[in-house]
């Protein structure tokens, strides 16, 4: 005769996972914000991240890069004209836009992408195909130092270049850019690309001292 053993898990194992999630989740999506730009052929349409209370914004260059008008939507849907106010880095594709807000803003910490390890859990929040407001977890599945690229397996999808990639302490460790695209968007394969917060301070830096 074969007996089983029924064990059960502690009701905390799974909820400690899922509250962190939701509790980063409620903290940082007041900071994240839709950018929406006019192209010559349509709308080009991406995510940005609230790095100063004043209304400075970090998201990706290619989002705004022809753009002759810039428009952020706030998580509350309130709607402000941006101005660009530079590209930074060598590759072009990190940008920062300013709002004019009637009051402090929520920001988003800034974290270090060099303690970043793979195999490690984050979230990415973003824009995908105009669905604000999104929310996805993943690993980091690679690092590429050689090409200053975190690969994810954490959904990202047309919409969501300039999103914040967090780790479980609700930090920015890179800024989503990129997914690899073989089939021209008919599925996610799940690799993404952000680059890595601490190359972006580092322009952030140039910007202040100049």
């Amino acid at each position: 005769m074969v007996s089983f053993i029924m064990i059960s898990l502690p009701a905390f194992s799974f909820g400690r996972v899922e509250k962190s999630a939701v509790a980063i989740y409620e903290k940082i999506n007041p900071a994240i914000v839709t950018v929406d730009s006019q192209v010559p052929d349509g709308l080009s349409c991406g995510t940005g991240c609230i790095i100063d209370k004043s209304g400075v914004i970090l998201t990706s260059a290619h989002v705004v890069d022809i753009g002759k008008t810039v428009v952020v939507t706030m998580n509350n849907g309130q709607n402000y004209e941006a101005k660009v106010l530079k590209h930074l880095g060598d590759n072009k594709d990190i940008a920062l836009l300013k709002i004019d807000a009637p009051m402090d803003l929520k920001t988003v910490k800034l974290g270090n992408s060099e303690k970043v390890k793979v195999g490690e859990k984050v979230l990415a929040i973003g824009n995908p195909f105009g669905f604000s407001g999104t929310l996805t977890q993943g690993i980091v599945s690679r690092i590429d130092y050689a090409k200053n690229r975190i690969q994810t397996d954490a959904a990202i999808n047309p919409g969501s270049s300039g999103g914040p990639l967090l780790n479980t302490r609700g930090e920015i460790i890179g800024i989503n850019q990129a997914i690899y695209n073989p089939d021209n968007n008919i599925s996610n394969i799940g690799i993404g690309f952000a680059t890595p917060i601490n190359l972006i301070k580092e322009y952030l830096k140039e910007q202040e001292d100049t």
